[in-house]
């Protein structure tokens, strides 16, 4: 399944969602108009737009996310990989490494991310 696209304004009501859902829509409304300044009919609007769109469902005024963050934030990285860098892992990590000041426990983490990647590749399937 195709993560639906989530677009920026749209991913910071999501993480209200996320870290309260389920939630009943006025409770939803309330806390997007206190951390996002929205109006009410803002909020009802980007409910009904993410519920067409298969993000979330909303039923009997009770809202629920149908995707996680990790899936939105995997699907934005991909689309932006293959758009910005022809899809390549290598390059986009060398721009990235390029202009950021990563530190040696950065380093090392991903060292053991792409160790454990590569034990999982190894394991016989």
């Amino acid at each position: 399944m195709n993560t639906p696209k989530v677009f920026e304004s749209e991913y910071r009501f999501c993480l209200i969602l996320w870290e309260h859902e389920p939630i009943k829509s006025s409770e939803l409304v309330n806390l997007c108009k206190e951390q996002l300044g929205w109006k009410p009919t803002t909020t009802y609007t980007v409910i009904k737009r993410l519920s067409e769109r298969g993000v979330l469902k909303n039923e009997n005024t009770i809202v629920s996310a149908l995707v996680t963050k990790d899936q939105v934030q995997a699907s934005e990285i991909e689309e932006m990989v293959e758009k910005t860098f022809e899809g390549s892992l290598p390059a986009f990590v060398a721009a990235f490494t390029r202009h950021q000041k990563i530190s040696q426990k950065e380093i090392e983490e991903v060292q053991r991310m792409i160790d454990r990647f590569r034990m999982n590749e190894e394991e016989p399937g």
